[in-house]
């Protein structure tokens, strides 16, 4: 049976939570394969507004498996506090619906504090983390010293183990920032106590998920964040700490490429991003403010405002190269409605050079200037169309001028946030 990878194809923001919601109705399990608290994926049912961190999207569907990979890094206090919150909204009621794994890095006190000093410190020149301690986290994953959900199982150990790297922790901390040292008993503590209480969940992942797949289940794995923040295909260092890309559900997983079937990329219909880094179409006028109100463009996880501006398509193409998109999803097309022109790019300028890719080197692309191409924008409102063809003619030629630059269809159109706004144009799952 089909397994789909869903990831975001800009800078984040871009509508996964509502995408994932929709096509987790044709799985049987959904996995987080990357990424931590730092998302924010937003899903409105019935009026009622759901924000998942770390627990998949699909959590809203009772016979649903959601799994957390071994590529996410846990803040276990987050975790807690987020599965307290589904479950009292009467959701949630079958403990058995949530996976862990047990190889799952844990984010610590002092990956958050170290994150927030940093950003304060580098001023100007900071990279626009949310502070929730992910890039430390990961960092000490690479370094090989992390702490994993499996070093809980022996208290003894994981104090030993902790007792090591907390001592070189307080030392940087104390020198350099001149801050309070951590103390071991109490951060001990604090983690067997929330392990205590998460336990039930953690558990071989990988394993779990290729059992699945060797029955014939549909797996839906879910990204966060988006392709131009990847830690080696996005605009770097403006990027986030993990792979974003689709490569990374293999790794983040633990499962096999070849148990992959379908790669689909979301898209706004314009362009935002979140944080520091260059932004070729940001359009910081009165459009752009527009842009951000009409598509409350703010950030689910910060409540940051976002940058705006027209749709890039060198950034999309960028995307399906890196992934190997087999599909788009096109969000929030109901938000330039009223808009009259509307542009997008084809290409940048630098100098007097054309550029059609993204360029990695980022004082290329700080200074290059988009070349767009504009189309008539509509006046209708879509809320509430539900066949392509009862789409006004300029929307149905945007999407068509997309996808020829592109050269890969779109599968879904979002008119609008709840549920069931959309236009399913051809379903990974069932074709």
């Amino acid at each position: 049976m089909p397994n789909v990878v869903i990831v975001g194809a800009q800078w984040g923001d871009e509508g996964k939570g509502k995408i994932v919601d929709i096509f987790t109705e044709y799985a049987d399990a959904v996995v987080r394969f990357q990424g931590g608290n730092n998302a924010g994926h937003t899903i409105v049912v019935k009026g009622e507004t759901t924000i998942l961190h770390l627990i998949p999207s699909g959590i809203l569907h009772p016979k649903v498996k959601c799994v957390i990979g071994n590529g996410v890094v846990v803040d276990p206090s987050v975790l807690l506090e987020e599965i307290e919150a589904i479950k009292a909204r009467g959701l949630f009621g079958n403990d058995g619906q949530l996976s862990v794994s047990d190889e799952a890095h844990l984010i610590m006190p002092y990956h958050k504090k170290l994150d927030q000093l940093r950003e304060t410190r580098m001023g100007t020149g900071k990279i626009g983390t949310t502070g929730r301690g992910i890039g430390p986290c990961y960092e000490d994953k690479m370094a090989r010293k992390g702490i994993r959900f499996c070093d809980l199982e022996s208290p003894r150990a994981f104090r030993e183990k902790l007792s090591t790297v907390l001592s070189r922790r307080n030392e940087r901390f104390v020198k350099m920032f001149q801050t309070e040292p951590f103390d071991l008993s109490k951060i001990c503590d604090s983690y067997l106590e929330m392990y205590e209480r998460l336990k039930k969940y953690v558990t071989n992942t990988s394993l779990l998920v290729n059992t699945l797949i060797k029955k014939g289940k549909n797996i839906l794995f879910e990204g966060a964040q988006g392709t131009s923040l990847d830690v080696d295909h996005g605009t770097y260092p403006f990027v986030t700490s993990s792979n974003t890309v689709a490569g990374g559900a293999c790794s983040g997983a633990g499962v096999g490429p070849t148990a992959i079937q379908s790669v689909i990329g979301i898209s706004k219909a314009y362009t935002t991003r979140v944080g520091s880094g260059p932004f070729p179409t940001e359009l910081e006028d009165a459009t752009g403010e527009r842009l951000r109100k009409e598509g409350g463009e703010f950030g689910a996880t910060t409540g940051r405002p976002r940058r705006c501006g027209w749709l890039d398509l060198v950034v999309l193409k960028h995307a399906v190269r890196v992934n190997g998109l087999t599909g788009i999803c096109l969000t929030k097309l109901d938000v330039l409605s009223g808009f009259g022109n509307i542009k997008y790019a084809v290409g940048y300028k630098y100098g007097d050079k054309t550029i059609n890719d993204l360029p990695a080197n980022l004082e290329i692309l700080g200074n290059c200037k988009p070349v767009y191409k504009e189309i008539k924008g509509w006046s209708e409102s879509l809320r509430g169309i539900k066949k392509v063809k009862d789409l006004p003619k300029n929307v149905r030629d945007y999407i068509k001028r997309i996808e020829d630059y592109l050269e890969v269809p779109v599968v879904l159109l979002s008119l609008g946030p709840q549920r069931g706004e959309d236009i399913i144009l051809s379903n990974p799952f069932t074709k």
